[in-house]
């Protein structure tokens, strides 16, 4: 997600040695391809599972929908930018057998071939970090490892049969510290994030991961101790992520800010639900803390990391549109009526209709990004001035910090 993380470092420094690989962008867009299966059936299964009709009736899709969702979908996705800044060709074994492993899952094979494969591409991930760690040892880097640490135990946990929504802790820390890896990274440049505040964010990550382990053994103590971790999380957020500064510029850095603020604001229900319910498995408030965390928080990171992610895979740009802003606000309006209406009032029709526009969202946003890239960059070149005497040119090095995080946050191409 972040282009200017140390994975792009540690690819930086592999170039020009005999394992650097770059595959092409056919072969990229396969990855992508096999996240996208994953993605249209991991909606199918949303369908079934809101009692609504479906385009395909299976009730395989509802039994693997959330592994399907997170390791098939998101994680191939997410895993493949990492490969493809790391610049070595095993590296693409993680998302690859994260891709298969989802198409696995929806077959007719044994779910177990789907769940070897998932394991795989998560031991492979670790794989990757270890490089990068090898190459530039950070902080950062260390609190993704704990989110890949626990997607591996929550695949091998399912693999034992241990049903999801006992490992839910799991699937949601694999994607959460995911995310706040990245983002303490990019926050770096803020003035407020010194060695101090890094050491914090890895001991959030480290109490969150140990709350998880205490919740399988012992729900009642864990699940408080996860709320409370993920209210802490949320807290380091919003004091130092530059998103906060920078929802008050314009274009693409205000659209990113928004998505990324509105997301961490999921995560306020998902800790509230740990800490004040404790464990819950199913009913409305499963439901709650599911689809905040993975919608909400998750889908609204995409969405806002999409400009910076799908250039660095795709070698193709993927200009911002203000048009990006319906699909992000349709998500976060129908996951209001389903969530803090539907499921909190016992309504089950504004959780199916809010479910249904959950997934015109998603679906919305990807046949816009598609089309963007399409369509390329339409904005029409500057006119030359032909009279006048010359300007000097000034430096292109931004010294307000403001400016910088602006830069930093359009991403570049690698």
């Amino acid at each position: 997600m972040n282009t200017l993380s140390p994975l792009r470092r540690a690819g930086s420094a592999a170039r020009g040695t005999g394992a650097t690989v770059r595959p092409n962008v056919s072969g990229r867009l396969l990855f992508l391809l096999l996240g996208g299966i994953a993605l249209l059936a991991g909606l199918n299964g949303a369908l079934q599972l809101l009692g609504l009709a479906a385009p395909v009736d299976s009730r395989r899709l509802t039994e693997v929908h959330g592994p399907l969702m997170v390791f098939g979908f998101v994680g191939t996705v997410v895993v493949l930018e990492r490969a493809v800044a790391v610049r070595r060709g095993w590296a693409y074994l993680s998302p690859g057998l994260l891709g298969t492993g989802g198409i696995a899952l929806i077959s007719p094979l044994p779910v177990i071939v789907g769940q070897c494969a998932l394991i795989g591409g998560c031991v492979m991930l670790l794989a990757i970090y270890a490089e990068i760690w090898r190459k530039q040892a950070a902080i950062s880097t260390g609190v993704q490892v704990l989110g890949a640490l626990a997607g591996l135990m929550a695949t091998v946990f399912w693999l034992r049969g241990i049903g999801i929504p006992q490992i839910a802790p799991l699937l949601i820390l694999y994607l959460v510290l995911t995310i706040a890896g990245e983002r303490l990274e990019l926050s770096r440049i803020s003035p407020t994030v010194d060695h101090r505040a890094e050491s914090w964010m890895l001991g959030i990550g480290l109490a969150l991961c140990f709350g998880a382990v205490v919740a399988l053994i012992w729900p009642v103590a864990g699940h408080p101790l996860l709320g409370a971790g993920m209210l802490a999380l949320v807290v380091w957020l919003f004091n130092h992520d530059i998103a906060t500064r920078m929802v008050r510029s314009t274009g693409l850095p205000r659209f990113m800010a928004s998505c990324l603020l509105a997301g961490y604001g999921w995560l306020v229900v998902v800790g509230g639900i740990w800490l004040l319910q404790g464990p819950v498995y199913s009913g409305p408030g499963y439901d709650a803390m599911m689809h905040a965390v993975f919608l909400g928080f998750v889908v609204s990171m995409i969405m806002a990391h999409a400009p910076t992610i799908l250039p660095a895979v795709l070698r193709r740009p993927l200009p911002y549109r203000p048009i990006m802003y319906l699909p992000a606000v349709l998500l976060h309006l129908s996951l209001l009526a389903r969530v803090l209406f539907g499921d909190a009032y016992g309504l089950p029709a504004l959780v199916q209709w809010g479910g249904v526009f959950n997934i015109v969202a998603v679906l919305l946003f990807v046949v816009i990004a598609v089309v963007s890239v399409l369509l390329g960059n339409t904005a029409q070149p500057a006119r030359s001035v032909p009279r006048g005497p010359a300007t000097p040119k000034k430096s292109t090095v931004p010294t307000d910090p403001t400016t910088a995080s602006s830069s930093l946050l359009k991403g570049s191409q690698p």
